[in-house]
């Protein structure tokens, strides 16, 4: 059954932390895997789901700074090397995971890219779409056999800048011209296609799966975006301070990721899209500007069912393929 894009009531919300999402949940004898679990949002995840007990896995492109970013967090946190956009990588961090012979409980798919100058990963693969969707798509295939063994809640980091853009299915690589903050919004979209996919697929097994929209939150993210180009959408003021009342702290941006793959409150629940600590509603608009809510071409089981065939093709991956 599937479930409805609408609130639950949560009773939490956009201030929330992980603190909060956290209180009286105890995950001794879990384990998370964190993808970039160490810098930005995925460093709050890794600290808090850590710090509730679990055993959290960070999968890493840059191993020594991932190292020396977890090192001081108390709990039970290691760290290995995964590139997204290098399916050897993907391969190598699978088989090296499935060779321990340890089920996951919890996947955070939290890495990826924003906004970034125009490049090419692999045959030629726009890298947002290649490292943010096609990586992750990648990794959870190969890691099924664990996922699955788990029970596991899988949970898939999207945004808000989902509603920039559709899968562009007659050009899914930006070949006749690059945007990239289409290109930003079509991988943020695949996000929450993946995520409705991979829960029709994977609930008879025990596995549901979520996306999630963190909030406005100033971290490493914005890396690919110049000083000016951040004081022109009136994120910052002159100094680099976040401008207004919309932006989070860290601790509350990962706070939607953390509630999505821990909360007895989501039990029996999976194939949507939330923020704020909920369930989001859908949006019935086509406003300019972006808001609250989630696009229906994001949820749409059967757009999801045509990107999983999609990424099947291009990665050589699918862990529910007739006769695997």
């Amino acid at each position: 059954m599937n479930t409805p894009q609408h609130t639950i009531g949560s009773g939490f919300g956009a201030q929330s932390t992980t603190r909060d999402v956290l209180r009286g949940i105890d995950l001794t004898g879990r384990l998370a895997v964190v993808t970039g679990g160490y810098s930005g949002l995925g460093l709050e995840t890794t600290r808090a789901l850590a710090g509730a007990g679990a055993r959290v896995v960070v999968p890493a492109r840059r191993r020594a700074v991932a190292e020396e970013a977890v090192a001081g967090i108390e709990g039970d946190v290691e760290v290995d090397e995964l590139d997204l956009s290098d399916l050897e990588s993907v391969r190598g961090f699978a088989g090296r995971f499935l060779a321990s012979g340890r089920g996951i409980d919890m996947m955070v798919n939290n890495a990826g890219v924003m906004a970034s100058p125009e490049r090419r990963v692999g045959p030629g693969w726009e890298a947002q779409f290649a490292t943010n969707h096609l990586g992750h798509y990648a990794l959870v295939n190969r890691l099924w056999p664990a996922i699955e063994d788990g029970g596991a809640r899988v949970v898939s980091l999207s945004s808000r800048g989902h509603q920039l853009s559709g899968i562009r299915w007659d050009d899914v690589h930006f070949a006749r011209g690059y945007d990239k903050w289409q290109a930003y919004g079509q991988a943020k979209t695949a996000n929450v296609l993946f995520a409705v996919r991979l829960d029709a697929l994977g609930r008879d097994a025990g596995v549901r799966a979520f996306a999630v929209h963190p909030g406005q939150i100033l971290t490493e993210l914005a890396r690919h975006l110049s000083t000016e180009e951040m004081l022109g959408r009136g994120w910052i003021d002159e100094q680099g301070r976040p401008v207004g009342t919309g932006f989070k702290t860290p601790e509350q941006g990962a706070a939607t990721q953390v509630w999505a793959a821990t909360s007895p409150q989501l039990a029996g629940l999976g194939g949507v899209y939330c923020e704020d600590c909920d369930i989001a509603e859908p949006l019935t608009d086509a406003a300019d500007e972006l808001t609250s809510g989630v696009r229906g071409y994001a949820t749409d089981p059967g757009q999801a069912e045509r990107l999983w065939e999609l990424s099947a093709e291009l990665t050589g991956v699918d862990a529910f393929a007739t006769g695997r």
